[in-house]
C-alpha cells in the first residue's frame, strides 16, 4: 500500500510506495494508477521525463505549462536527491505566491505531485542526481512558461553550495511572478 501525505498547499502531496526487500535487492510498485485513485489522485500520465544533474546545487525551474497544456507532476528520485518546490500560481487561490518544499530522494523513495497552477522546480542536493517525473500534458513550447528561481515577492530558501547554484540561461532570465502569464 501507498502512503498519501497532504503537504502544506492544498493538491500538494508526498506519496511514499512500499518497498518490499530481501537478500536479492528490493520490489516496489512506483505507481498504480487503481491504487492512488483510491486515495483520490485520479490523473492520467502521458509522458515521462527524465533529468540527470551531475553537480550538486543544479536548479531546474521554476517551470510550468499554460492552459490547455497545463501539467500535473508526479516527481521521484531513482538516485540522489533533491530539494523540490511547489509555488501557487493561481491568482484566485488563497495561498497564491506561495510555496512548499520536500526533499525527495532515492533513500527516502519518496514522491511528490505537483498539480496544475503550480509552478515546479527543484534544486540537486547530491551529484549525479536522476530525476523521473511523468506528467498529465505532453510538452508544448508555446504554452512553456517560467517564473524567476529568486523572485523576492515568493522568497524561497534555496539552499546554498560551495559553488553556487548551476542554471540554464532560461531559467536565469525568467519573469518575476508579477511579470509572468500564470492561471486565473
Amino acid at each position: 500500500m501507498t502512503n498519501v501525505r497532504n503537504l502544506s498547499l492544498d493538491g500538494v502531496l508526498e506519496i511514499t510506495p512500499k518497498r518490499f526487500a530481501d537478500a536479492r535487492g528490493f520490489f516496489s510498485e512506483t505507481y498504480n494508477a487503481a491504487g492512488l485513485a483510491k486515495a483520490g489522485i485520479d490523473l492520467v500520465f502521458v509522458q515521462d521525463n527524465h533529468s540527470l544533474s551531475t553537480a550538486a546545487g543544479v536548479l531546474r525551474g521554476l517551470h510550468y505549462q499554460l492552459p490547455p497544456f497545463a501539467q500535473a507532476k508526479l516527481v521521484r528520485v531513482v538516485r540522489g536527491a533533491i530539494l523540490d518546490l511547489a509555488v501557487d500560481i493561481r491568482k484566485s487561490s488563497p495561498t497564491f505566491g506561495k510555496w512548499v518544499s520536500l526533499e525527495v530522494s532515492a533513500e527516502r523513495w519518496n514522491q511528490i505531485l505537483v498539480p496544475t497552477g503550480f509552478a515546479h522546480g527543484f534544486v540537486t542536493l547530491a551529484e549525479n542526481t536522476e530525476v523521473i517525473y511523468k506528467v498529465t500534458s505532453p510538452y508544448s513550447p508555446a504554452q512553456d512558461r517560467g517564473i524567476r528561481f529568486d523572485d523576492p515577492a515568493i522568497g524561497i530558501e534555496w539552499p546554498t553550495f560551495p559553488n553556487g547554484l548551476v542554471l540554464s540561461d532560461k531559467d536565469r532570465n525568467a519573469p518575476l511572478l508579477a511579470e509572468a502569464e500564470i492561471f486565473d
